[in-house]
């Protein structure tokens, strides 16, 4: 497969780039280093690279003081981020720094005394975390002087880099499946930027966008999440860096994480990591846990298995966010879960809607069906005794339940439908 690299691209500036405190891409299987790129495989092993740093130390309380004095969005964390320094003052949709719910109608339903959070990335700009991982992808972009924001998206994303294109000056052309959800098509599309949906499954999108980024018409593109992938995932490591900083500057016992690609769950496991290194958290053990749709669950099945192996499904559920027959970061999650004494675990459809609802119905929060996903799992978990109640426990609500309607709305609706007049009021058993 061929690889863009920053010298076939069009450069929309002189600037030398500037990526703070990383230094390097680093294999995640042999270790090696690459020089920073717009590249996402090795060379020697064609494994999956990541940003590698050099962090400041030797003054956490410093360094937290100065996060704590930042912007209220991801910028805050711009010192342990591969951007420059002075990233505010660059047009960008600036996510981040979502609420995090303490979930006390909810633990008491599910019966969680150790104290309950979700954290509700449904309040980003386009209302889904994917505006956590573009925002990063932006600014590598700028960095490699690239001319159009591109993606392979199952709907938030493809919302997400339309919207950042726009707001940064690029131009976009992002690739879905073509039978996604309809709110999730118009919030793509009503960027003005090139929507193009693609016959098959979402890794048929990717497969397609991979081929695109190998010829000369992907001259000077950056997809956010193919080989602008490494900076892309830095990204949900902000989720990690706000809870910890939202819960008083610690960790939490558990975390449930939904997975479709696997990255999120990786990079909140990555950006915990850094904190105990950087002295900004006490050390103490944390357990995560992954979160799949039964209808497409390759994870899951291999964590229960005992397989080091995900092996790939068609996907089949209602949860198209987290339709990725083939999960690049599957066997990184089979490692986390086992290291940290967490689990991965499976819902079906129905369970994902009465997740929604039990969400919306204790805690106000409209979860799309990733986050039906989530609080599904949680309440298996909980019932299976996977994990222990007496915990501090966080889940993460990744998007707006508004953008998936179809999941709810042929059991959803209005509990009477009467004439106007107290008489009917009274006789529908509502007064």
């Amino acid at each position: 497969m061929a690889v863009q690299t920053a010298d076939t691209a069009t450069p929309a500036s002189t600037a030398a780039p500037d990526f703070g405190p990383a230094v390097a891409l680093s294999c995640r299987e042999c270790g090696e280093r690459t020089p920073l790129g717009p590249v996402f495989a090795c060379a020697s092993c064609f494994g999956p690279l990541e940003v590698a740093y050099e962090f400041p130390t030797g003054d956490p309380e410093g360094l937290r003081k100065r996060i704590e004095a930042g912007p209220d969005n991801i910028w805050r964390y711009a010192p342990l981020l591969p951007v420059p320094i002075d990233v505010t003052d660059k047009p960008n949709l600036n996510p981040g720094f979502t609420k995090l719910v303490k979930a006390d109608r909810l633990a008491a339903e599910l019966g969680v005394t150790g104290g309950l959070f979700v954290k509700d990335d449904s309040g980003n700009p386009t209302h889904s975390f994917k505006d956590r991982v573009v925002a990063i992808a932006v600014e590598a972009a700028r960095n490699f002087g690239l001319t159009t924001l591109s993606c392979s998206s199952t709907g938030n994303l493809a919302g997400a880099v339309g919207a950042a294109a726009v707001r940064a000056g690029f131009r976009s052309c992002v690739f879905i499946p073509h039978d996604l959800e309809a709110g999730k098509v118009v919030m793509a599309a009503v960027y003005g930027g090139d929507l193009v949906g693609i016959e098959g499954t979402y890794d048929d999108v990717n497969r397609f966008c991979s081929e695109l980024i190998g010829d000369p018409i992907g001259e000077g593109w950056g997809f956010t999440n193919v080989n602008l992938r490494p900076y892309y995932g830095e990204g949900s490591k902000t989720l990690a860096y706000e809870i910890c900083e939202q819960l008083g500057w610690r960790l939490p016992d558990n975390i449930i994480v939904p997975i479709a690609s696997g990255s999120q769950l990786t990079k909140i496991d990555k950006g915990l990591q850094e904190l105990i290194k950087l002295g900004l958290v006490e050390e103490k053990p944390y357990r995560i846990y992954g979160a799949q749709a039964e209808g497409c669950s390759p994870v899951s099945a291999a964590f229960k298995a005992g397989h080091d192996v995900v092996r790939p499904v068609k996907p089949d559920t209602i949860a198209k966010s987290l339709a990725i027959g083939n999960p690049a970061d599957g066997p990184y999650v089979l490692d986390i879960a086992r290291r940290t004494g967490g689990a991965v675990e499976d819902v079906n459809d129905e369970q994902v809607v009465a997740g929604i609802k039990l969400l919306a119905r204790t805690e106000g929060i409209f979860a799309e069906t990733a986050g039906g996903v989530t609080i599904g799992v949680l309440k298996k978990l909980i019932e299976t005794g996977l994990l222990d109640p007496s915990e501090e426990t966080v889940a993460i609500n990744t998007g707006d339940g508004l953008k998936t309607l179809d999941a709810v709305a042929p059991t959803t609706g209005p509990t009477a439908v009467i004439r106007p007049s107290l008489d009917a009021f009274r006789e529908a058993g509502l007064a």
